[in-house]
């Protein structure tokens, strides 16, 4: 349904190695990146597969927590995804894990980002 989706963030460089490290085990990877400087410290980075679907960039970052789920292929794929992201500095905001009350076969797994936005690897299918 997105075509992609995009925010500000506090500290571009924390939070584009953050989201670098965290989306690995989902296959999205930096795939685009404008900067603002010459030392690149602010700007914008795209992350996806073929082409940037998620967007971080230097801003104002929001006032509230903001959801964004990254649909994972396998639940493997959600395990390492909290993993990678815990790893990165990420907060523990719910482990991987069926969901039922959403669906039967909801496993999802969520962490806090940087800067407190709750990001979720999850995928819909049997195991």
């Amino acid at each position: 349904m997105l075509d992609h989706i995009g925010f500000g963030v506090a500290d571009f460089k924390r939070s584009k190695a953050f989201y670098t490290q965290a989306l690995a085990p989902l296959g999205y990877k930096l795939v685009m990146q404008v900067s603002l400087s010459e030392d690149g410290e602010d700007g914008y980075a795209g992350f996806g597969d073929d082409r940037p679907h998620f967007w971080i960039g230097t801003g104002k970052p929001l006032q509230s927590r903001l959801h964004v789920a990254f649909a994972a292929k396998t639940r493997a794929d959600v395990r390492a995804f909290y993993e990678a992201a815990i790893a990165a500095g990420g907060i523990d905001n719910g482990p991987p894990g069926l969901r039922p009350h959403y669906h039967e076969n909801y496993y999802g797994a969520f962490i806090l980002d940087p800067d407190g936005h709750n990001i979720e690897a999850v995928n819909h299918l049997p195991e």
